[in-house]
């Protein structure tokens, strides 16, 4: 790779083979060199995790003209970690991209993602970063209608970035036109019914992990589900100092008195 153009690391939780990844890479391509380091299969709901206990194995995938496909053995976040420390240690990204995320990352789910894990760990190193995920599961969804405004968020925060601390959390809903985009914050939400019980022929219980959402505040009209829920796109600015600051100055008041 020429070191003339923008370098974008991208990286993603659904594998170096999901189509969410490979349309993003046509999207964003003209816009830099892009280096693509992805987990060798899904790795949904790692959000942060890192691989510590076993060792990680990196391959190259495919090179093109700008591109370069490497897969990783370990998380979201090894790719990340590893592309920065060898396969470009003298060259600095001037852009991390998580996505395009086969299912939203919208309220709660934001921090189980493995999409938004990419997407801290570029903001932990201080390189501008933005995750984009579809409310589509399908392995073939159509990511065709977000290419507008993947190119031209790509090519803002190439030309302005982002606060040191602060990334973007990109949501589309599935539709082929959006009525807009909404500048949101989190919603409030949760999950239940998480674990399912089934017994094993042998005859020893077994779990699944799965779950229904909840979105506790249904009529706030500022939240990323509200603007997803009425054919919005929502864009969260989130950041990385999860510090309460009202609570710390309640509590210095107590304890530091």
């Amino acid at each position: 790779m020429e070191h003339k153009r923008p370098l974008i690391l991208i990286s993603n939780d659904d594998g170096y083979h999901s189509k969410g990844l490979r349309s993003l890479i046509e999207m964003v391509r003209e816009f830099g060199d892009l280096l693509v380091c992805a987990p060798d299969s899904a790795r949904s709901g790692y959000s942060c995790a890192f691989t510590a206990a076993e060792p990680l194995r990196l391959k190259l995938r495919r090179r093109m003209e700008g591109v370069d496909i490497w897969s990783c053995s370990g998380t979201p976040v090894d790719c990340v970690k590893i592309a920065l420390d060898r396969i470009c240690p003298d060259r600095r990204p001037d852009l991390v991209i998580g996505g395009i995320n086969h299912g939203d990352n919208a309220s709660v789910n934001a921090h189980y993602s493995g999409t938004m894990g990419v997407t801290f760990e570029g903001c932990m190193k201080y390189i501008p970063s933005v995750a984009f995920s579809l409310c589509d599961h399908s392995d073939d969804a159509d990511f065709e209608p977000l290419t507008p405004l993947v190119k031209s968020i790509t090519q803002r925060l190439l030309a302005e970035g982002l606060p040191k601390g602060v990334c973007l959390n990109v949501n589309f809903p599935l539709l082929k036109e959006f009525k807009g985009v909404r500048v949101c914050r989190m919603a409030k939400g949760t999950w239940g019914n998480e674990v399912e019980c089934r017994r094993h022929p042998r005859g020893y219980d077994y779990y699944w992990m799965t779950g229904e959402y909840t979105n506790d505040e249904p009529n706030a009209e500022d939240t990323d589900n509200w603007a997803l829920n009425h054919g919005y796109v929502a864009i969260t600015p989130t950041q990385i100092d999860v510090t309460c600051y009202e609570v710390m100055d309640r509590m210095k008041s107590i304890y530091e008195a």
